[in-house]
């Protein structure tokens, strides 16, 4: 007999849902667009949810409630008091399935190493770091940049554009950084950038953080002040989760997940010199694997299956599957 499994990863843009056996073979999948309560709402979240299990379960022919268990990395499940309002929505998707709410950050960690704990280092618009340790606890962080907690492309694109007016009122060093966001948004000149940004007439966000890294890449020393910035942020969010873990003396997995992280070399080489001196033994590898195959083994967790021999198969898979998706 046939065990499926679910595994959803929803986002503030996107979401996927994949259904796939134990063997590592996919029966279902679906993708819609954000799932995100705080983007969308709770209906909008209800809804979103309800397209993505119905379209992913359609196509493997199986009724939902045929699921043997499944592992949500859901974005905006962030606190205790978020469990019952996205548990509550579960259990009418999926009556009598067995499943795990987690932030979609930690899905990451689940599909990035085969131990299946460590730590993972989301970083994209923004960023987020979970970790889980060999007992099975769980170390977090708020997922706020309110509270420091920033490193992705959109506070480097900030902080890019402080140093350009720093530098245009002679409060910091000259940079590069300036006339090429002018060319990217087509001001004539810093002023009329600055101008342009405050009254709304150009508009730069996390999209033009490569614009960052081409110039950290002709030795610009603002730009690469900036990149090391983020690779400390990113470094240091690692080394709390390490801390809360008791993961110091371990030889562990740092998952990198995100495309923040193919803007340079130098992010992962000053991540690598903030978390070794705490983890000498912390090995940071890219994912390179759809996160949603770790919400599918977090499912697999839910019936107490062996994940060991399913995971190669339902990557490589997934990444067939999803990478050549039109």
């Amino acid at each position: 007999m046939t065990h499926f499994f679910l595994g959803i990863d929803t986002g503030a843009t996107k979401s996927h849902a994949l259904i796939a056996d134990s063997n590592g073979r996919i029966h279902g999948f679906a993708e819609g667009g954000p799932g995100n309560w705080e983007v969308v709402g709770w209906a909008g979240t209800r809804a979103l949810l309800d397209q993505i299990i119905s379209e992913a379960a359609a196509q493997a022919r199986i009724n939902p409630a045929q699921i043997a268990g499944a592992g949500l990395g859901l974005a905006g499940y962030d606190w205790p008091e978020d469990h019952q309002p996205h548990a509550d929505i579960i259990h009418k998707l999926l009556p009598g399935v067995p499943f795990a709410l987690v932030n979609d950050a930690f899905i990451g960690l689940l599909a990035g190493t085969a131990a299946g704990w460590g730590v993972v280092v989301g970083a994209g618009t923004s960023c987020n770091c979970y970790g889980r340790n060999q007992q099975g606890h769980i170390g977090r962080l708020t997922g706020s940049s309110r509270f420091g907690e920033y490193a992705g492309a959109g506070e480097l694109v900030w902080f890019a554009l402080q140093a350009v007016a720093h530098a245009w009122s002679q409060r910091g060093p000259e940079t590069a950084l300036g006339p090429a966001f002018c060319t990217a948004v087509g001001a004539a000149n810093v002023p009329d950038l600055l101008a342009g940004l405050m009254r709304d007439r150009y508009h730069i966000w996390a999209d033009k953080a490569p614009i960052v890294f081409e110039v950290a890449a002709r030795d610009d020393a603002v730009a690469l002040d900036l990149v090391r910035w983020a690779g400390r942020g990113l470094g240091d969010l690692a080394c709390g989760i390490i801390r809360q873990c008791g993961l110091a003396d371990q030889t562990f997995d740092v998952v990198l997940a995100g495309s923040f992280y193919n803007g340079s070399p130098l992010i992962l080489e000053t991540m690598a010199a903030v978390i070794h001196p705490l983890a000498p033994h912390a090995r940071l590898v890219r994912l390179d694997a759809p996160p949603v195959t770790g919400a599918v083994l977090l499912g697999m967790e839910q019936a107490s299956v062996d994940t060991t021999l399913a995971r190669p198969p339902l990557i490589k898979n997934a990444k067939a599957l999803i990478e050549h998706k039109p």
